[in-house]
């Protein structure tokens, strides 16, 4: 009898769970687009568009695994693994979920932390920022503004002008040599 009731308690659950993604893709789709602004570094403008809302199962089939796990679960990719933390080429880096600009090559330094390091982001509306409390320390995390993808920390150790040290995960972005743009 207790066996029933726990496998009869599992499928409740996950019909729970399962109802509730469900029924979460189908409000948001009927939302009205939330416009935002942000600065389109290719053509050197600002221009309004639509915040990007995707299910959790939206996400796992246009990303990576390693992707899906660092911009929708907040995960760090190991220090010096990543495809651009020695990159030195020209270009724009966007993001890897949405394709919104985020990082100016020109800005990019070498840290020492294994990780590609910017002093300062394409414009301020392009990313976000809210406090992480993980880990037992305070940090800051940067986040895509347009679709909410979790890129890396940002920190007051970086160098001149801003003092900043924004500490991106490589498998958050997308590079997009000069030559291309």
């Amino acid at each position: 009898m207790v066996k029933w009731f726990v496998r009869f308690s599992v499928v409740l659950i996950g019909l729970f769970l399962w109802r509730q993604e469900v029924y979460m893709a189908s409000a948001d789709s009927l939302k009205p687009a939330q416009k935002i602004k942000v600065f389109n570094a290719g053509q050197g403008v600002y221009e309004e568009v639509e915040k990007v809302i995707k299910t959790e199962r939206e996400w796992r089939q246009i990303l990576s695994p390693e992707a899906f796990r660092i911009t929708r679960q907040k995960g760090t990719e190991r220090a010096f693994t990543g495809a651009y933390w020695n990159t030195k080429g020209k270009g724009i880096y966007e993001c890897i979920a949405c394709g919104n600009d985020l990082f100016f090559s020109e800005t990019k330094f070498e840290s020492g932390t294994g990780w590609p390091s910017f002093w300062q982001a394409v414009a301020p509306e392009n990313v976000s920022s809210k406090e992480d409390r993980s880990f037992f320390t305070i940090r800051t995390e940067v986040l895509c503004r347009r679709c909410g993808a979790h890129l890396g920390h940002v920190f007051d150790d970086g160098p001149p002008p801003t003092g900043q040290r924004f500490c991106i995960n490589s498998e958050a972005l997308k590079f997009v040599p000069k030559d291309r743009n």
